[in-house]
């Protein structure tokens, strides 16, 4: 099968094509014909060698994939050859075959095609498990997301305002601005130049903060958020250390968690799969979710989508196409 591998950790260079063997699934897993697989953040940091993967899982970059099942283990259960999925993966997902582990793998949802829920299951897994499940996002209450054009970013406005939330959301440009609030958030700030964190607290604050950003803006989070808010932090990209003002947090009794989804059990994984299927799955059927999809590359040109990702223009997800 073709693959992409990376040569050394690098730049987007590093990422070289290359043939492997199909790989056989263990008794809990299937193998995947791949249709489309995500391109996500952590791919970037596993190529420049600042994310390993997990023990046991494949050096191949890639963590979510749609296709078609084209075996299934002999201790699968939910799955048969020929079923349409997508599914999270540990890695591996950048090739024709991938295997996943049956309580990681959905549906397609009804009206998604195969191409794009190749872009699905990274971004809903991680919304769904910080913002609502170690969050606890209600009905009636306000999220706040920043990278609001991000894959992980489009999925937490959309999905949050199908369950009822008030959504504010930042970007860079007047096009990501104008995207933002097409995806339906309430409100949508230029985090270069606006007072957002001011803006958002007389809007009426922050609930919950999905924060992607890290460094100078969990400072700021913190007056944007409401008395009893919960903030969830999920990348860094502007840096790794952040100040917290202690007295702030005891007054306003705030909470602060984090969190990667490459390293949660596979138990885990499918108590997540399970409340995605019946909660949110549902919504792409009914029009209320939809994929959004920026661009789609070869496999064989996976450095020119990193290059698109680490540009920073993109909306909505990057994918690779198998065929």
């Amino acid at each position: 099968m073709r693959v992409i591998e990376i040569s050394s950790p690098g730049g987007p260079e590093v990422l070289v094509p290359a043939e492997r063997a199909v790989p056989e699934p263990a008794a809990n897993e299937v193998l995947i014909r791949v249709a489309a697989a995500g391109v996500n953040r952590p791919d970037v940091l596993q190529r420049m060698g600042l994310y390993p993967p997990p023990p046991g899982a494949s050096d191949i970059p890639g963590l979510e994939v749609s296709g078609v099942i084209k075996k299934a283990g002999a201790a699968v259960t939910s799955w048969k050859p020929g079923d349409e999925v997508c599914a999270l993966l540990t890695g591996g997902g950048y090739a024709e075959y991938a295997l996943a582990h049956q309580g990681s793998v959905l549906p397609v949802p009804i009206g998604v095609s195969l191409i794009d829920a190749g872009g699905l299951p990274e971004t809903y897994f991680t919304v769904f498990a910080n913002v609502f499940d170690d969050a606890g996002l209600r009905e009636g209450e306000s999220l706040l997301v920043h990278g609001g054009t991000s894959g992980i970013g489009a999925a937490a406005i959309m999905l949050a305002k199908a369950m009822g939330a008030k959504v504010y959301a930042t970007a860079s440009s007047d096009e990501k601005l104008a995207a933002i609030r097409t995806l339906g958030a309430d409100a949508a700030f230029d985090y270069r130049n606006d007072g957002w964190e001011n803006e958002i607290a007389a809007l009426g604050g922050a609930d919950v903060v999905l924060d992607m950003a890290g460094g100078d803006f969990i400072k700021r989070n913190m007056t944007a958020m409401n008395h009893g808010g919960r903030h969830v932090s999920i990348a860094m990209l502007r840096g790794n250390i952040g100040e917290i003002d202690i007295f702030q947090m005891m007054r306003k009794r705030l909470r602060f968690s984090g969190s990667t989804m490459k390293i949660r059990s596979f138990e885990e994984k499918a108590r997540l799969a399970g409340a995605l299927r019946e909660r949110v799955w549902p919504l792409f059927a009914a029009g209320r979710l939809k994929p959004v999809t920026d661009g789609v590359f070869p496999l064989a040109e996976a450095a020119a989508a990193h290059r698109r990702m680490e540009a920073g223009r993109h909306i909505g997800k990057i994918l690779l196409k198998t065929a």
